[in-house]
């Protein structure tokens, strides 16, 4: 299904009516000067999206690891993460170091 595109202006004014065309199904994208910005989608799309990237607990922290290597994580805090499930791991960049992006 073609997804229909607005401009932020557009969006902002119309934003209910969007929300109902994304729950619909129908991704809406969003431009800011002519250029794409952003996709508006509904939340069972996002979950879909998010389950099929496969981006489980194990992926998270390779992830948070490469971007913020040098932060040693133990064993314990890990395992109390899983128990948890990926909701449970916290914003960690306060112990990056400062020469690393955070979020």
């Amino acid at each position: 299904m073609k997804e229909r595109e607005y401009s932020v202006a557009e969006a902002r004014d119309n934003l209910p009516s969007l929300v109902h065309e994304a729950e619909r199904g129908r991704p809406v994208r969003i431009t800011r000067r002519g250029k794409r910005a952003a996709v508006l989608i509904s939340e069972a799309e996002f979950r879909r999206s998010h389950r099929a990237s496969g981006r489980g607990l194990g992926d998270a922290i390779l992830a948070w690891r490469s971007r913020y290597g040098g932060v040693e994580l133990s064993d314990q805090e890990v395992g109390g993460w899983r128990a948890r499930g990926n909701a449970g791991i916290p914003d960690l960049s306060d112990r990056a170091p400062r020469d690393r992006p955070r979020s």
